[in-house]
């Protein structure tokens, strides 16, 4: 999604649809380029997390930074002394490795201050309006009210499909891998054309058929920046519904097509629906080109890499997670997540 922003009123009013949800107590890295990932991190309130915020972003940032990089750091929050502190820190250090910071941004709701200037002014109603009627007619989606409605949203009735979970398996015990391979690829097919969410007897069956890594991988190999929205409505559906012993790989399914479509907030809190007792090798394939802001561009130039790294790894295997909350969306203009969960 392209907006283009004329004031600091108007890229306050668009944040929350780059981000897809309403940020809170949030740093939210904007770059005026395309090249620098769109980065969302919880705001530090100490010398020590304002460290740990940069050793977050001092890979992705350092690695893309380019001769007259240029960002815009947007604090919101009611703290403005420790906005001031963390946009000032963050400041110098993306300095340090060529990216000028443009704008230093406070807001909280009401007023904002540009701290380079010292010019101040108020977030109006008006342009927020305005800013989400440009967005509609791009055909996007609405933000969020806040990062945990975002993340509610992948939570539904998982009780129905629990139930037919062992009906599933006695389904693929009587059939062959190769056969529920191709039924998979049919049914995702199907989906693709007429967008009819599954049944619960095909959504069990589904969730089944993923274990099988060959499967998961011929699923997986079908997404593509083309389809990525069609992928995403299918995952998002099936992680709603799913039971904890067969969510994590449609949670990570669902988190890379959100990954593809450059939507970091949405791939972390996929990500976040994986069960913590069923660590999953995809899981931390997405989470690592979250962590180091690939572009999703760069998936047709890696991806027989990152598919290899992904049946090489052990399932057991999960990524550390940051210490700060944050998110890292692979398109311009502006992003989202949290780092210290997942």
């Amino acid at each position: 999604m392209d907006l283009v922003v004329q004031s600091p009123d108007e890229l306050l009013a668009a944040v929350p649809h780059v981000l897809g949800f309403k940020p809170e107590e949030s740093i939210v890295l904007v770059p005026f380029r395309p090249g620098l990932p769109i980065t969302r991190v919880d705001l530090p309130r100490t010398a020590a997390d304002r460290e740990e915020v940069w050793d977050a972003l001092s890979g992705p940032y350092g690695r893309h930074a380019r001769p007259g990089a240029r960002l815009a750091i947007i604090c919101i929050t009611e703290d403005r002394r420790s906005a001031e502190l963390a946009s000032q820190h963050l400041s110098n250090r993306l300095q340090d490795v060529g990216i000028t910071t443009h704008i230093r941004l406070w807001a909280n709701g009401e007023r904002w201050r540009e701290f380079n200037t010292g010019q101040t002014g108020l977030q109006t109603p008006l342009t927020a309006e305005r800013i989400a009627a440009a967005t509609v007619l791009t055909g996007a989606a609405q933000p969020a009210a806040s990062r945990e409605s975002l993340a509610a949203s992948m939570v539904g009735d998982r009780e129905p499909i629990a139930q037919l979970i062992r009906v599933a398996r006695a389904v693929a015990e009587a059939s062959t891998p190769a056969l529920e391979r191709d039924w998979a690829l049919d049914r995702v097919e199907q989906f693709h054309a007429d967008g009819n969410r599954l049944s619960d007897l095909d959504g069990a069956r589904m969730l089944v058929a993923l274990e099988t890594i060959s499967t998961r991988d011929a699923l997986w190999e079908d997404m593509s920046r083309e389809n990525r929205t069609s992928h995403m409505a299918l995952w998002n559906d099936l992680t709603r519904r799913a039971p904890d012993e067969v969510r994590a790989a449609p949670a990570s399914m669902l988190g890379f097509a959100s990954w593809l479509h450059g939507d970091g907030a949405k791939a972390w809190c996929a990500l976040d629906q994986v069960p913590g007792d069923r660590p999953y090798s995809m899981a931390a394939i997405v989470a690592s080109a979250l962590q180091n802001g690939i572009h999703p561009r760069e998936w047709e130039r890696y991806q027989t890499q990152m598919r290899e790294i992904a049946a090489d790894l052990d399932e057991s295997f999960v990524p550390k997670p940051p210490g700060q909350q944050r998110d890292i969306p692979g398109t311009q203009p502006v992003t989202d997540r949290p780092a210290p969960g997942r």
